[in-house]
């Protein structure tokens, strides 16, 4: 898969919410949050051009119900992609462009990490830079291998998790799933 990193766009933050629409529209009922997450969520801060979001559900018994929902709406169920309590779907064919749907369960190290980082890279423009420029120089060097790109990331993510106060035994079960 090549890996594509872009100025930051402000139109991500419009397609966030029409994906927020379109999948709140079917969990209605379902004790639920839908966070934008990744790096599209962080204003200025260059990112594949792919849009994440979570949905955070507060009773993981609601599970089922949720996917069941998703599935109306074209996304497929594609497992948790070795990520505990963290559920990935693929996207969906209604919406035109690119994203990643995730169905998590609240208080989990996988959400846990997505909210610290993004929240974190929000309020350290410095740091969303390192990032940035870090993102630029791993794509360069690896512009055909994701895994590779992504692994390059995490010592600089486990990094930013830690300022933002993220307990360390959480880092360490995500730097070694990232490492992967």
């Amino acid at each position: 898969m090549a890996v594509e990193v872009v100025l930051y766009r402000p139109e991500w933050m419009e397609m966030f919410e029409s994906l927020r629409q379109f999948v709140a529209g079917a969990l209605e009922g379902i004790n639920c949050r839908i966070e934008h997450v990744g790096s599209t969520a962080v204003p200025g801060l260059s990112a594949k051009p792919v849009i994440d979001a979570d949905v955070i559900l507060t009773n993981w018994e609601e599970f089922g119900e949720a996917a069941s929902r998703l599935e109306t709406l074209g996304f497929q169920r594609r497992g948790d992609l070795g990520i505990p309590w963290r559920e990935a779907f693929t996207r969906s064919p209604h919406l035109d462009f690119s994203h990643n749907l995730y169905v998590c369960r609240d208080g989990m190290p996988a959400v846990e990490n997505h909210l610290k980082l993004r929240d974190y890279l929000r309020s350290h423009p410095y740091d969303a830079e390192r990032y940035s420029a870090r993102k630029f120089e791993l794509a360069a060097l690896h512009p055909d291998d994701v895994d590779a790109y992504c692994r390059g990331k995490t010592e600089l993510i486990a990094e930013f998790l830690a300022a933002a106060g993220m307990d360390e035994s959480a880092i360490s079960e995500i730097e070694a799933v990232n490492l992967l």
